[in-house]
């Protein structure tokens, strides 16, 4: 198994069943250093206060939706490069191509499976090389 412990990782999504799912899938694969946001407010805060490598971020959310987040960050000179996957319901193609010119790295679209977040996580930070310590 890959040694995870030095990515961190924030999951923000306004329901708690889907920060629980997303948040045991990631434990499952050897994640530890995990944070959780409630909403958009909250998720701006805790990135400004810590330095992340991933943020799974909810398309809607309460007091700042997904998209307002991501724009936010973007243009952030201490977040623009914050590897992003938005979390959402609604995979309308004119979304996904909106989420994609923000500069969302992937998107997951709910349901999802635990295979289908450990795929996309494994295509950026790998499935079989050890870890050097945190991400630049």
């Amino acid at each position: 198994m890959k040694d995870y412990r030095y990515i961190r990782i924030l999951v923000a999504d306004d329901t708690e069943p889907v920060r629980s799912s997303v948040i045991s899938i990631l434990r499952e694969m050897g994640f530890s250093n995990i944070s959780e946001a409630k909403d958009g407010v909250e998720a701006l805060a805790e990135l400004k206060r810590r330095r992340y490598d991933l943020l799974l971020c909810d398309r809607n959310m309460p007091k700042l939706d997904g998209v307002s987040l991501i724009r936010i960050m973007r243009s952030d000179v201490d977040l623009k490069d914050l590897v992003i996957f938005m979390l959402t319901a609604d995979a309308e193609k004119g979304h996904v191509i909106e989420a994609k010119a923000l500069g969302v790295n992937d998107y997951i679209v709910k349901p999802f499976t635990a295979d289908i977040v450990t795929s996309k996580i494994e295509s950026v930070f790998g499935k079989n090389q050890e870890s050097k310590g945190p991400l630049s």
